[in-house]
């Protein structure tokens, strides 16, 4: 079993900023502005072998699995350890903890809570609702429909329901984004690989990974 802290800590402060930290600002303060495809250029730094530094992403699988939630859970309790989601991990560098909002007491929401290492992101995909990113600190870049953006935290990000999208984590540490679904039960749809990874790892390298 992983060790949750790091990413639960991160996860809460996102889910924080969602609920109540916006309400801090007068909004007259402007988030970091996304940059296009040829900006990113720029914007990701000089870029390293390997990407992480060293031994960030010495441990990530080889191959893909999913994971039943190691602990039950009470759909009528008020909180949820992340020992009772189901955990997944996808190729190249992504772990997820996935709550589906109607199996655990939700009647308008579902999460994902990603750890998302150094050239790590998900495949092109589409789900059949709006959702939104939240991440508090890294880079990434996206591709939603035909826009390719990179982007630093802190930021939310709105991504349209029907609307293929990925993304990658450009920086050089692991990551913990919270996407936010506005439904109890949203559906995915695979596309295809994530487009932005060949990129990526043409300039650092695949990162290093281990057979099970």
């Amino acid at each position: 079993m992983r060790d949750y802290s790091s990413v639960v800590l991160t996860a809460a402060a996102a889910l924080a900023f969602v609920c109540g930290g916006a309400h801090a600002h007068d909004g007259k303060a402007a988030a970091a502005p996304a940059k296009s495809d040829a900006e990113s250029m720029s914007h990701t730094g000089p870029h390293h072998s390997g990407g992480a530094k060293s031994g960030s992403s010495a441990n990530l699988p080889c191959q893909a699995f999913s994971n039943r939630p190691a602990k039950p859970h009470d759909s009528a309790a008020n909180f949820f350890s992340f020992d009772q989601l189901e955990y997944n991990y996808r190729v190249p560098g992504e772990f997820t903890y996935r709550l589906t909002g109607d199996q655990y007491g939700f009647e308008t929401l579902s999460f994902i809570i990603t750890d998302t290492h150094p050239g790590g992101g998900p495949g092109l995909h589409v789900h059949d609702t709006e959702e939104a990113h939240v991440l508090l600190e890294g880079s990434a870049q996206y591709r939603i429909g035909e826009n390719t953006l990179t982007v630093e935290a802190p930021y939310v990000a709105k991504v349209p329901a029907g609307v293929p999208h990925t993304f990658i984590n450009v920086g050089t540490e692991p990551f913990a984004l919270v996407a936010v679904f506005a439904s109890k039960h949203p559906t995915t749809t695979r596309v295809g690989d994530n487009p932005l990874v060949p990129l990526w790892q043409s300039r650092n390298g695949a990162p290093p990974c281990h057979a099970p």
